[in-house]
């Protein structure tokens, strides 16, 4: 992440000896240690709930899409059944008209 060498940790060592002493290096480097990897855990949690986000908002767009073209298949059905219904109707409606007129076809 930082690209920080081995030489890089130890000049930082030496010199966080050198400041805080033998007796409390222990103790910073227990805090500094919890302290990283509570960031860690923030920023993996935060990568996770973003790729969730992501992965979800890619699903809806998905079944969206999804949804459209099966809308389309369904309205062509009906558009086809209806078309159908009429022309029996055309073909049905002539007998009965004739049949309450009282005349014969």
């Amino acid at each position: 992440m930082f690209d920080i060498g081995f030489l890089e940790l130890l000049i930082c060592g030496v010199i966080a000896l050198l400041i805080l002493g033998p007796e409390r290096l222990p103790a910073a480097a227990r805090a500094a240690g919890r302290w990283i990897g509570g960031a860690r855990r923030m920023v993996g949690e935060f990568t996770t709930e973003l790729d969730r986000q992501l992965k979800a908002e890619e699903l809806r767009e998905q079944l969206r899409q999804a949804g459209d073209v099966g809308l389309e298949d369904v309205q062509e059905s009906v558009r086809g059944a209806l078309d159908e219904a009429k022309n029996y109707e055309r073909m049905i409606m002539p007998d009965n008209d004739a049949a309450h007129a009282g005349k014969t076809p």
